[in-house]
This record gives structure tokens, C-alpha cells and sequence, in this order.
């Protein structure tokens, strides 16, 4: 019976180790992203200001100024929208452009948040959190993990 006992007592100091160092390394990945969401908002600012965007707040955390407001129709998630883009990273280098024509629900959940707020033919300029973006993997070899990214986008269509 003594030899059990000492074995569900290192169970159980062994379990409270684990426990401490799982807590540990929460705190530790919340602090970190605590972090580098802070200095993604100080790039996007300083971006936003040194490129005199005067930007409004949303509550997703993207920064956006529209720069015309369009008509009444405005899309949703559930439409397919057509637009013409520019986009850019935070050092400047434009890493795509086009015109595209895609369910807005396929698209980054920061053009989700941003494309609605103008009409067809509005256009809006954005700044999208790296968590609204392509996170931590990025996209292909022009958008590095973590990067925040700027888009000049106008609305060209909604079916």
C-alpha cells in the first residue's frame, strides 16, 4: 500500500508541475501577442499618418478612411463583389493589384469588415492587422507572417 501511495503522490506533484508550467507559457503567449499587436498598431499608424490617411478606428482594429462613399448599395458577406485594388505593406512595397471579382465571404476578414462600409462605387483606404490578413503564415513569398497590410480599394460592383 506505502508503494501505491508514493506513486499517486508523484502523480500528483508531477501533474501541479505541469499545471504551473502550462500557466507559465499562457502568460508568456499572451504577453507576446499582446506585443506585436501593439507595434502592428503603431506601424499602421505611423503608415496611416505619413501617408495622410485620415483614419477612423473600427472596432475589428482595421484603420480606414473612405474616401468616397458610393451609392446606397452596399455589400454584405453574402455577395460577390467586383474591385479594383492596390496593396501594399508597411516598408512600402506594393505586393499586388488588379481587379477581381470574388464572393466577398472568400476574401480576408478584414476586407469583410472594410468593403461594406462604402457603396458601389466608393472607395475606402484600409489598414488591416496581420490577425485580419494572413496571420502568422502570410501569403506566397510577398506577405511575410505578421504583417500588417494596406489596401486602396474601389467597389466597382455587387451582385
Amino acid at each position: 500500500m506505502i508503494i501505491l501511495a508514493s506513486k499517486t503522490t508523484k502523480r500528483v506533484h508531477f501533474s501541479f508541475i505541469l499545471s504551473i508550467f502550462a500557466a507559465f507559457l499562457c502568460i508568456f503567449t499572451i504577453s507576446s501577442c499582446s506585443k506585436s499587436g501593439a507595434s502592428e498598431q503603431d506601424q499602421m499608424v505611423s503608415f496611416a499618418k505619413s501617408h495622410s490617411i485620415n483614419y477612423t478606428t473600427d472596432a475589428s482594429g482595421i484603420l480606414y478612411e473612405i474616401i468616397t462613399p458610393g451609392n446606397s448599395t452596399h455589400p454584405t458577406v453574402s455577395n460577390t463583389i467586383t474591385v479594383t485594388y492596390t496593396g501594399t505593406l508597411m516598408n512600402g512595397n506594393q505586393f499586388d493589384a488588379g481587379t477581381i471579382t470574388y464572393g466577398l465571404s472568400q476574401l480576408i476578414p478584414g476586407w469583410q469588415v472594410a468593403v461594406p462600409k462604402i457603396g458601389v462605387g466608393g472607395e475606402i483606404k484600409v489598414l488591416i492587422p496581420s490577425s485580419l490578413g494572413y496571420g502568422s503564415a502570410g501569403a506566397g513569398s510577398s506577405i511575410p507572417g505578421n504583417a500588417p497590410l494596406y489596401f486602396d480599394i474601389k467597389l466597382t460592383a455587387v451582385k
